[in-house]
């Protein structure tokens, strides 16, 4: 294994090592399941202190190459992002087919997806979520808080809220299976034609509660996604506050140059 990182670079002799573990991780040399070297053998490999080889392991990882597990040590992840395209994603025939967006996209990517429903249930509507569902704040809605699996891993936890009145009318909404195609195959099946979606993206970095929901390590960014459904009436039928693991997804958006 190479020791190419540099003295005459300039930088910090900490950000040297990592950029030079970051390309041994890009070019396979250190390869996916591999465990990252210890700081003792940074330190002997490239004769610095013991903070520095911590401060190098440290640097790596919010760049999502790396896992690190109390008591173990620091990994190279061991699976590829899965790729998200806005223009594929919610395609009806997906719906239609029986399989909901993150089933077709996990299948796409070649990975095992899977599910945990954490609530399905009445609760009081977020000011945020009030307002792009159009009603005052802290409004009953039906909220489906779940959390998404790829290859046994968790990647994302989100919560789905409705309004209360199209919830109601619609029973297998308030099941834990809604059933194929999911929540937006039976609001369509119940006369909600869905005409759009509106999504709404920034990247911060994970709170605690998070960063043990999906596995992550202390320090890693997440994405924070908020989606707006909204049905051929110009109603929003549906929020969806998602967060996240930033290394396990890449975002892929189509978007049209007319005028």
């Amino acid at each position: 294994m190479g020791t190419a990182a540099s003295r005459d670079s300039g930088q910090p002799r900490y950000l040297q090592i990592a950029e030079d573990l970051a390309q041994q991780i890009r070019t396979g040399v250190l390869a996916p399941g591999t465990k990252v070297p210890s700081e003792s053998e940074l330190m002997a490999r490239y004769s610095v202190s013991q903070g520095t080889a911590r401060k190098a392991v440290a640097e790596l990882r919010p760049t999502g190459l790396i896992d690190t597990h109390h008591g173990k040590g620091s990994f190279v992840k061991s699976q590829p992002p899965v790729r998200r395209k806005s223009s594929d994603r919610f395609r009806r025939s997906h719906r239609k087919a029986g399989k909901a967006a993150y089933l077709a996209e996990s299948e796409q990517a070649g990975k095992t997806a899977g599910v945990t429903v954490l609530y399905v249930g009445p609760t009081e509507a977020p000011a945020e979520i009030a307002e792009r569902l159009d009603v005052p704040a802290g409004t009953k809605v039906l909220a489906r808080r779940r959390l998404y699996f790829s290859n046994g891993t968790p990647t994302e936890e989100a919560t789905s809220y409705l309004p209360w009145d199209i919830a109601e009318e619609i029973p297998e909404l308030l099941a834990e299976n809604p059933g194929g195609g999911g929540i937006y195959a039976r609001l369509e099946e119940n006369g909600h034609m869905l005409k759009e979606f509106t999504e709404t993206v920034r990247a911060r970095l994970a709170t605690k509660q998070e960063t043990s929901a999906l596995s992550l390590s202390p320090g890693s960014p997440v994405i924070h996604l908020v989606r707006n459904a909204e049905s051929e009436d110009g109603r929003v039928v549906e929020v969806c506050d998602t967060v996240m693991a930033a290394d396990q997804f890449v975002l892929d958006y189509r978007i049209p140059s007319g005028d």
